[in-house]
């Protein structure tokens, strides 16, 4: 994931191979993007200019491990197209993103099964920019991929009084974090336009809302979002967080609609269509959460439990413990989220039949005109 402003030194995947050994379902979110991407680099010009590298990036990669098998056929296929020009492939993320980790997954020494180390002619780098900024030079970007991390926004543009996120907003709160939803999207379409090149294409696989009004973690059972609010209440109302640290927990996200994703590509006015950006296809898919599918087949809830609770820890954690007055010791508040969690799987043990993280996503690629 990739966010910038004050909130970027702090909010981050788990590190150590967590995140990408814990999400199983956001590797198979990637793994079923991946004929759009390989769709994608098929229809790319790249006759011309034989001595220029063919640019490949992955924006809010984590630890790099649930897109390396994608990474991998792209670069295959680019390089069976290309005729053996040379790769460069940029993973970004923040600043405080486990980099270790994945230069180790690259090199085979790390968490991943797949590997990049033995292919010749690619060229792997990281970028600690955001990609609210421009990470790339311009006119240097053939192919740019982003899976399950452009719904971080550039922070909470206000506290959200009764819900942890956004989902869970109403009136003047949900409606700050629409402009700011927004706002932060048409950055982000922005600074791609100047990095790519004349018949570059982008691949951008989102949360979202989809026509359906489901969610992620909502697709019929518990509403993972007001679990989360639920469990985190519970904390307050026993006075072992306060009123304000319950208030100062906001998730910085914005799950945007098909219409939301569409309106600064759609508007034949705006800066985006005079910078060349149009979008070609954008569809919404769910992608069953894995580790539900694992219990519905063996039945073991003592693995469902810390399984599905793991896979929420991954990208949450940071996120509570950021609410949590700093002035607490670092120990306390580690126990606090520690506790928290444990509800959580204790709410999953009383009924698990109505828990489980689907991920809802829309699926889409971005052009920019041929010159």
């Amino acid at each position: 994931m990739t966010q910038p402003s004050d909130a970027s030194t702090t909010i981050s995947m788990k590190s150590g191979g967590y995140y990408s050994t814990r999400t199983k379902g956001a590797k198979d979110v990637i793994d079923k993007a991946t004929p759009l991407v390989l769709n994608a680099l098929e229809a790319l010009d790249l006759g011309g200019e034989p001595a220029r590298p063919v640019g490949l990036a992955d924006f809010g990669a984590a630890d790099g491990g649930t897109s390396m098998e994608m990474i991998g056929r792209v670069v295959a296929a680019l390089h069976a197209k290309a005729l053996g020009r040379p790769v460069v492939l940029t993973y970004s993320d923040l600043p405080n993103n486990d980099f270790s980790q994945v230069f180790l997954n690259t090199q085979g020494l790390g968490t991943a099964g797949e590997h990049l180390k033995d292919i010749e002619g690619l060229f792997v780098f990281g970028s600690g920019t955001s990609f609210y900024r421009q990470i790339l030079p311009p006119g240097s970007l053939d192919l740019g991929f982003s899976a399950t991390a452009m719904h971080w926004i550039t922070g909470a543009p206000c506290p959200i009084s009764d819900h942890v996120h956004a989902v869970g907003a109403k009136g003047a709160e949900l409606a700050a974090f629409t402009e700011r939803g927004m706002l932060d999207w048409a950055t982000i379409l922005r600074h791609r336009a100047h990095e790519l090149v004349p018949g570059g294409r982008l691949v951008l696989v989102n949360f979202c809302i989809d026509e359906d009004g489901r969610y992620l973690g909502n697709t019929g059972g518990a509403n993972m979002f007001d679990t989360f609010n639920m469990l985190w209440q519970r904390l307050r109302d026993r006075g072992t967080i306060t009123a304000e640290e319950y208030r100062d927990t906001n998730f910085p996200q914005f799950y945007k609609t098909v219409e939301q994703f569409r309106a600064p590509l759609d508007d034949a006015d705006g800066p985006l269509r005079g910078m060349g950006l149009s979008l070609e296809h954008i569809e919404t898919q769910i992608v069953p959460c894995p580790y539900k599918a694992d219990y519905l087949t063996s039945g073991d809830l003592d693995a469902f439990a810390p399984a599905l609770v793991g896979t929420l820890r991954s990208w949450s954690e940071t996120v509570f413990m950021n609410g949590l007055n700093p002035a607490r010791a670092l120990a306390e508040r580690r126990k606090i989220v520690d506790a928290f969690y444990a509800s959580y799987e204790d709410e999953i043990r009383v009924a698990p039949d109505a828990h489980a993280m689907d991920y809802v996503h829309a699926y889409m690629t971005v052009v920019k005109a041929a010159a």
